[in-house]
């Protein structure tokens, strides 16, 4: 069997998950996020965050928080700001076009925004009612690139937003990655404080399901656990959320499962780079572009599976190799060890 570097959740979840969720099979709970897994799971979120007032909500998969988070907090005239490469606009099935809200583009290189990204989209847009109007800016860390925001970087659009009255939303489907990168100087508390509302990712980072939803911005908080139940993410298990992002909170081992993915990614982009390999984008989490041979990509296919990214010519494509938490030391020797014996 070949082994995947397609995604970071080919595995089931981490065994402290697994255990936790057999130990305490039998027990009765109380329904829909009210039973004591839940909210202990989302108190230590909050001292996490370092922010008691933020409300957390447990929802299973990425595409249902970009959902509910997006179709809720806007009203039917306003859109959103985002970059090409964004989940939202091409990996959800018009998710979020579906619920009435237009999506804005922008081309970037490196898959982030910047308020002078931002700018023209304002100017071309001037609150009359012919035209949509930007209210939200969507943007993710790390991002569907494998870039990563820095502190000076998410505090600068932040102070954007604020200026002209747009709210920032990140996709945090893979923010452990982002915070754990080696050049990362940005924490999870700094991360609360400049979004009005982030998720972390758990799917991706080894839960079975979940992501949780920090609702920072207090004029956003009321009555959003009712957009959960209309969009049908209040699950009447929510005990199954609860105690998977408890065991992923606890010792910090959320971080630490996003470190080992990010390790395990470098140490084939720094095989790679010593033998003069080129990369789409620079990255440092566990998503990494390199640019082969389409002659080693075929072979290096043959034992491993993974994305052909982009076509760069007749005789290269770019690859996108993603590491996990449970990815290990035998199947990153294994493709560096094919890949120079092939280069």
């Amino acid at each position: 069997m070949k082994f995947s570097f397609k995604n970071d959740y080919s595995e089931g979840c981490h065994p402290n998950i697994l255990q936790a969720l057999l130990q305490s099979n039998l027990d009765q709970q109380a329904g829909y996020g009210e039973d004591e897994f839940s909210l202990k799971a989302k108190e230590l979120i909050k001292e996490k965050i370092n922010n008691k007032d933020s409300e957390v909500y447990l929802v299973s998969g990425g595409t249902q928080a970009n959902l509910i988070v997006i179709s809720s907090i806007l009203r039917p005239y306003q859109c959103v700001i985002s970059a090409s490469t964004g989940h939202i606009l091409n990996n959800e099935t018009g998710a979020i076009e579906a619920t009435g809200h237009k999506i804005l583009n922008i081309e970037t290189e490196d898959g982030k925004l910047r308020a002078s990204d931002i700018v023209p989209v304002l100017e071309n847009h001037q609150n009359v009612p012919h035209q949509v109007m930007p209210k939200l800016v969507y943007i993710s860390n790390s991002t569907e690139l494998g870039t990563i925001y820095k502190k000076e970087e998410l505090k600068s659009l932040s102070a954007f937003c604020k200026e002209n009255n747009l709210l920032l939303f990140m996709d945090g489907a893979r923010l452990g990655h982002g915070l754990t990168s080696e050049i990362s100087d940005l924490t999870l508390e700094e991360t609360a404080q400049l979004t009005d509302i982030f998720y972390l990712g758990g799917t991706k980072n080894g839960a079975l399901i979940g992501e949780a939803i920090i609702i920072n911005n207090p004029d956003l908080q009321q009555d959003f656990a009712f957009n959960i139940k209309q969009k049908g993410a209040l699950l009447a298990k929510g005990r199954l959320l609860g105690i998977q992002f408890l065991e992923l909170m606890k010792n910090d081992l959320y971080f630490d499962l996003a470190k080992h993915a990010n390790q395990q990614a470098m140490k084939i982009k720094n095989a790679l780079k010593e033998r003069g390999v080129q990369f789409l984008s620079d990255t440092y989490t566990n998503q990494i572009f390199p640019i082969l041979s389409n002659d080693l990509i075929q072979v290096l296919s043959e034992k491993f599976e993974f994305y052909v990214w982009k076509k760069i010519d007749d005789n290269s494509s770019a690859v996108r190799l993603i590491t996990s938490w449970n990815t290990g030391d035998e199947a990153v020797d294994g493709f560096i060890e094919i890949f120079k014996a092939n280069s």
